[in-house]
């Protein structure tokens, strides 16, 4: 015989396993360039990322990995200038100048498993973040398919 919560799961009601978010969050960038800016950290990126990148600035790969990477734990990271922010920051528009081919770890901010964890990691986020927390509306499965694709 099926537990109340199985029989809640299988109805489609959120059982005691299912995440705090289980009912949905809500985010949309406003492109202020807060979580660029400010700390220095690592935005891991992918060889076809790069490729990404040099397209979209229409410069050779190489000087987008010599100028732009560094090599973290063993992994490709991007850099950052003395200030902590990102080497794709334009300080002046305060905004990302590769933002239509930023790396899948910046595309898929806050959903990070560090800020889902719990209620108060989130609160952290959207204190921070002036798109978290409000515009769009992501579904748990939106938001677990947006975290599945960091490897971080």
């Amino acid at each position: 015989m099926a537990s109340e919560a199985e029989n809640e799961q299988a109805a489609g009601q959120p059982g005691e396993d299912q995440p705090w978010y289980r009912d949905g969050l809500n985010f949309t960038c406003s492109q202020c360039g807060d979580c660029c800016t400010g700390a220095p950290g690592t935005v891991w990126v992918t060889d076809d990322e790069l490729r990404e990148i040099a397209d979209h600035l229409d410069k050779p790969i190489g000087e987008i990995r010599l100028f732009h990477t560094r090599i973290v734990r063993g992994r490709v990271s991007l850099t950052e200038f003395a200030n902590g922010d990102c080497t794709f920051f334009d300080p002046r528009a305060r905004k990302c100048t590769v933002y239509p081919v930023r790396p899948v770890q910046c595309r898929t901010w806050p959903f990070w498993d560090s800020h889902l964890e719990s209620k108060e990691a989130w609160q952290r986020v959207c204190d921070t973040c002036p798109g978290s927390g409000t515009g769009a509306f992501f579904s748990l499965e939106e938001i677990r398919k947006r975290a599945d694709q960091l490897e971080m």
